[in-house]
């Protein structure tokens, strides 16, 4: 697996699109273009694109904004992951937190292995975010209906 940073921000946008059902990403009320964003993809072998990862510095803390694996359970998110951590050390950031909704059970589980707790829950806060991004639909492929934020921290 490669890691490289993003730099064509029209290829983060063809990937974002069919995941995340448009081009802008709503975190806690703050809408974000990729362009807005640093980050990194992952490729295979083959030089294939299977994971990508944005971020953004503030506050002195990294905020991870989207972490997509095209591959389930093979360590791309982990080593996605071990790339930001050595970005908040080289900036010397405090913490790293992100923000997840109540439905994404694979995602609670994945940032709680790897050290990140539970700050703070936001509940109703997906139904202010569907203001800005109707989009989001009202419950998950697992059946769960999509209603709060999650935010995490390490």
């Amino acid at each position: 697996m490669e890691i490289r940073e993003i730099l064509d921000y029209d290829k983060f946008k063809v990937f974002l699109k069919p995941n995340w059902s448009s081009e802008i990403i709503v975190v806690h009320r703050t809408v974000y273009k990729p362009e807005d964003l640093k980050g990194f993809f992952a490729y295979d072998e083959d030089r294939n694109i299977i994971g990508m990862i944005g971020y953004i510095i503030k506050n002195n803390g990294c905020e991870i904004v989207i972490l997509e694996s095209f591959k389930q359970n093979t360590g791309i998110g982990t080593v996605l992951i071990n790339k930001i951590e050595d970005i908040v050390k080289k900036e010397a950031c405090s913490r790293i937190s992100l923000i997840t909704t109540n439905d994404n059970l694979n995602a609670l589980g994945f940032y709680q292995k790897r050290g990140f707790r539970i700050k703070a829950v936001y509940p109703g806060a997906v139904n202010e975010t569907r203001i800005i991004k109707p989009e989001i639909p009202l419950a998950a492929s697992n059946g769960i209906p999509i209603r709060d934020e999650i935010e995490l921290e390490k």
